[in-house]
């Protein structure tokens, strides 16, 4: 372990990094090859299954369990970031969520319908593990990187993990195309599960190498005031924010944003494997692992030109323009069939979809007051964006519930995308420097 100053090239480097280690896991799980993976699952039970006592669509199943994984992750956040501050050592921390994450990702390469309670198991854990490392993997942007350095290394960050996840991805479509059968290509999909374990953890080593420990030294035993500590630190952060206007008027513009735009990332491709008219199940396949890989290296671009666009006018304008583009593209894709039209909608998405959460993550830092309590304010942000998944993706398994189909739903997070616009019109420009 090095110990490097605030602001060195290495140090901000190591944290950036720790973001090509973990995107495997939001791409290839959470986005590309597991969705695929679990519908193929139901090609012969029309995309409905009895579990937990109810008649469920499978769509609205893993939305709910998705649900169910942010709010134990928004509730565990405080906990786990009191403790953190306290011990002194929130790395230690940051590890067990990536080795939980990780060895959960192994995990689905046993998921099968007949043991599906397993399956939906190590689908649960990995989500909390990738969220609760990330509770401390974003608190340590302002202790390693100056206010002036934020913006740059936070789009950095997302950069790097587009191209390592592309490269995974990319592997896993050629090891899944080059399979013969419907057989070997399933096999081939639960190999890649295993690929994303193995690369996460590898690759978050040199993060951990130099990443200072994190949190305050403290000879204090671990008790029950300290296990709650976490939940008193978000009492104070919400009693801070009644001073701090600019914070408080943009985390409600934030919670909105992020409500949708999470909600979106995490069923688009759920939503192009039932709503999109593919000729066949070969095509709707590589169909929608190109558009997701498409999205990835568009996004690249998207991160770039939005660092750009926030130091020319600034992090709020570029915010709220980024979230006219979002509901302008949510109300289209309402009256999307066809597979080129999906590929369009494709590449404009993931022209703002990096870009929105670099800046969403540095606008925040910049925000914060002078404090060396980050972990707390990063506990409130965290939780924040936890709780609003949470309604997002229940609003949106409710009705493709009820419905049968998700379109409805689409219309609903474009109309959170508008109200998050007026929300951020609050929020001044010379309230966030640049």
């Amino acid at each position: 372990m090095k110990n490097l100053q605030k602001g060195d090239k290495k140090l901000l480097n190591a944290w950036a990094f720790y973001d090509w280690a973990n995107s495997v896991y939001t791409l290839t799980i959470a986005s590309a090859v597991f969705p695929i993976f679990y519908e193929a699952l139901f090609s012969e039970r029309d995309h409905y299954i009895d579990v937990f006592g109810m008649h469920l669509k499978n769509s609205a199943l893993i939305s709910f369990i998705t649900a169910f994984a942010f709010l134990v992750v928004s509730f565990i956040s405080p906990l786990l970031s009191g403790i953190a501050d306290y011990v002194g050592n929130k790395k230690s921390f940051m590890k067990f969520f990536c080795y939980l994450g990780a060895l959960s990702c192994m995990g689905l390469y046993w998921f099968n319908l007949e043991n599906i309670y397993i399956g939906l198991a190590f689908y649960f854990l990995g989500l909390i593990g990738f969220w609760g490392s990330l509770v401390f993997y974003n608190s340590y942007l302002p202790d390693i990187a100056f206010e002036d350095q934020q913006d740059r290394i936070s789009a950095k960050g997302y950069s790097l993990g587009y191209f390592g996840s592309v490269l995974l991805l990319g592997i896993n479509l050629f090891m899944i195309l080059g399979a013969e059968t419907g057989e070997q290509k399933m096999e081939a999909m639960r190999y890649s599960f295993v690929m994303v374990g193995v690369w996460w953890i590898l690759f978050s080593q040199y993060t951990y190498y130099y990443l200072p420990k994190g949190g305050k030294e403290t000879s204090q035993k671990l008790s029950k005031d300290i296990v709650f500590n976490g939940f008193k630190e978000l009492k104070k952060v919400w009693a801070a924010l009644q001073n701090i206007t600019p914070l408080k008027r943009y985390l409600g513009g934030f919670f909105v944003s992020s409500m949708a735009v999470q909600t979106v990332m995490l069923v688009a491709t759920y939503f192009g494997a039932q709503e999109i008219q593919w000729s066949s199940k070969e095509e709707s396949t590589v169909g929608l692992i190109i558009c997701i890989l498409l999205i990835q290296v568009i996004a690249i671009l998207g991160a770039f030109l939005t660092s750009r666009a926030s130091a020319k006018w600034g992090n709020i304008p570029t915010l709220i323009f980024i979230n006219s583009l979002w509901a302008i593209f949510c109300g289209l894709a309402f009256f999307i069939t066809l597979p080129i039209q999906f590929y369009m909608m494709a590449a404009a998405i993931g022209l703002v979809m990096g870009g929105i959460q670099a800046l969403s993550r540095s606008t925040y830092s910049k925000l914060l007051p002078e404090t060396e309590d980050t972990t707390s304010f990063f506990s409130f942000y965290d939780v924040a964006e936890k709780i609003g998944i949470v309604i997002g993706m229940c609003v949106y398994g409710i009705i493709d519930q009820i419905t049968g189909s998700p379109r409805a739903a689409i219309v609903i997070l474009a109309i959170f995308f508008v109200t998050a616009i007026f929300l951020l019109r609050r929020v001044h420009k010379k309230d966030v420097s640049n």
